[in-house]
């Protein structure tokens, strides 16, 4: 506004409450008096000099439009991601669609996994009966598969992970990554833990990476999920 003020009126009575008021309950001051707008100065918020308030409406504008450019990139980034993921399990359910017996699905799931998923760091641990020897099938997964006891100590401490019944994403006790990656536990710097809860008893699928956030606590888990549906499923196989 002008630095004078109205006649019987003194400028110490009005304070920036009241003009704010006013200006909240009057939001057509400036189409009725226009020629205010070219006259309120207003600091730039990054260059420090007075601009016009048309000026800093422009500028405001401006940076709504980069926030929502922004944030558009970003969506497309996600829908991206998601459409490369989405074909990724195409691919690795056709893999296991395509097997017949337990010791093809076993191969396919390996093979899936490093070659779609680029996990290379992964164990599949199978729980068997105290003193049973191992299923028909499953030598031929190598190093890939771990048979251990149901009273192992280090398989009972994944008891939590298999009573909460949903993947896990992040770090993991220096026990329980020794446990499942044996010698390359050193180089692993985060973990996903997939419980396959669809089979009897349940097994556990370990996913590792060596970059620490690759796997972390807020990462959606729901295609995890999915993909142990389609393993345990496949494992049921004879």
């Amino acid at each position: 506004m002008t630095s004078s003020s109205a006649p019987g009126l003194e400028l110490e009575a009005i304070d920036e409450q009241a003009v704010t008021q006013y200006l909240q309950q009057h939001p057509d001051l400036f189409d009725r008096h226009p020629q205010l707008m070219t006259r309120l100065r207003l600091q730039h918020p990054r260059h420090g000099t007075t601009v016009s308030l048309i000026e800093r409406q422009v500028e405001v504008l401006r940076e709504k439009h980069a926030a929502l450019e922004q944030q558009l990139a970003e969506f497309v980034r996600v829908a991206r991601g998601n459409d490369a993921l989405a074909e990724r399990i195409h691919r690795f359910t056709r893999r296991l669609l395509r097997t017949s017996t337990r010791a093809e699905a076993l191969t396919q799931i390996e093979a899936g996994l490093r070659e779609d998923f680029d996990a290379y760091h992964v164990t599949l641990v199978l729980p068997v009966a105290a003193g049973a020897s191992a299923v028909a099938g499953d030598e031929a997964a190598g190093r890939f598969l771990r048979q251990v006891s149901g009273d192992n100590a280090s398989w009972r401490s994944f008891e939590t992970l298999f009573s909460n019944a949903r993947p896990r994403c992040g770090q993991v006790r220096d026990s329980q990554r020794d446990f499942l990656f044996g010698r390359e536990a050193a180089d692993i710097g985060s973990v996903a833990l997939i419980p396959l809860m669809t089979m009897a008893p349940p097994g556990l699928l370990a996913l590792g990476s060596v970059d620490r956030d690759r796997f972390h606590p807020g990462m959606s888990v729901e295609f995890l999920a999915r993909m142990a549906e389609l393993i345990a499923d496949s494992l049921s196989r004879p």
